[in-house]
């Protein structure tokens, strides 16, 4: 049996019992979209997600199925053709497993990103895809950006904060499409605030809600640099999610910001707009980040990583932490 044949295997037999072990879990709890595979054989250094919706640019033919694959990019000693050999094995594998053909592939190479270049265009497809999580309503964008617009690990996290949201000033800052803030509202928040830097993801976020019928409450979506919002505002809320990029840079920002050096100055800010009484659900996805030992002393600090992550994550509980901060009752 030649490598590639042995390859083909392999990857075939880790795809199907993965599907296997998820299958009564997606059936139960009506997911739509989760992730398959996540580099679990170093091989094949793949993070596969499936999602299901309805293609906007085409409802009349129902719900569909996609396959999304980022390649986590090789480092250069390794032998290129050997890179090539395994994506192209890799692919046709997806897509049998699946069962998918070719325009429901979507393909991309996740390189190490920094700033802004994370978050700008890769294509122009402009398809938008309708999916539904939690009983929520969601639009999806496969093609043109390196994520998709719902960010799978948070699924449990997102959950919590419907749980948690009644009656709460809700504030969700670096709030990406604002899928957390609708959780938010469909907990009973009495107001809801999303705040991000694009207008592209603060636009995303305003259809979001208005796609849930969202549209009559006190909800407000402010364009802003969060860091130069948070002290320049003064309004007190009592549940604020943030979950800060890795490292950011742009040209509204006055300086860059990487979540490892700023986070004191990060958490101390957003500490200032949080009521006596309130919670903090501060959460990353930069690996090996360590919470600053200073937080812990001027707050009560929960570590609640293990409760948010989502059965598809449980390979990779790294995928991100998360902490619950309050004010110490004095």
């Amino acid at each position: 049996m030649s490598d590639a044949e042995t390859y083909q295997r392999m990857f075939t037999n880790r795809l199907n019992k993965k599907n296997k072990h998820l299958k009564n879990w997606i059936k139960r709890d009506a997911i739509q979209c989760y992730r398959l595979y996540d580099a679990d054989m170093p091989e094949f250094a793949f993070a596969v997600d499936v999602y299901h919706g309805i293609a906007l640019d085409n409802p009349e033919v129902g719900q569909q199925r996609w396959g999304h694959v980022q390649e986590y990019e090789a480092p250069k000693t390794v032998n290129p053709e050997k890179v090539e050999m395994r994506r192209h094995i890799a692919l046709s594998v997806i897509a049998d497993v699946l069962e998918l053909d070719e325009k429901h592939l979507i393909f991309k190479t996740r390189r190490q990103q920094k700033g802004k270049l994370q978050y700008e265009k890769l294509g122009e497809h402009q398809q938008m895809i309708q999916t539904v999580e939690g009983g929520l309503h969601f639009l999806l964008n496969l093609h043109d950006y390196l994520d998709t617009g719902l960010f799978l690990d948070h699924r449990t996290t997102r959950d919590l904060v419907r749980r948690q949201a009644q009656n709460t000033r809700f504030l969700n800052l670096f709030a990406y499409t604002g899928s957390v803030s609708v959780y938010a509202a469909a907990g009973g928040a009495q107001q809801v605030t999303t705040v991000d830097m694009s207008n592209t993801y603060l636009n995303w976020a305003r259809k979001n809600m208005m796609l849930n019928g969202m549209n009559n409450g006190d909800f407000e979506f402010i364009h802003a640099d969060c860091l130069q919002w948070l002290s320049q505002h003064n309004a007190l809320y009592d549940f604020i999610f943030l979950d800060p990029p890795s490292y950011s840079s742009s040209k509204r920002m006055q300086s860059t910001f990487d979540v490892q050096r700023d986070q004191v100055q990060l958490i101390e800010q957003t500490m200032e707009h949080l009521s006596q009484s309130g919670q903090l659900l501060f959460s990353n996805n930069r690996r090996g980040f360590k919470l600053d030992s200073s937080i812990e002393k001027q707050f009560h600090v929960k570590n609640i990583t293990q409760e948010t992550i989502p059965k598809d994550f449980e390979q990779n509980r790294k995928i991100h932490q998360c902490w619950i901060i309050q004010h110490t009752m004095r």
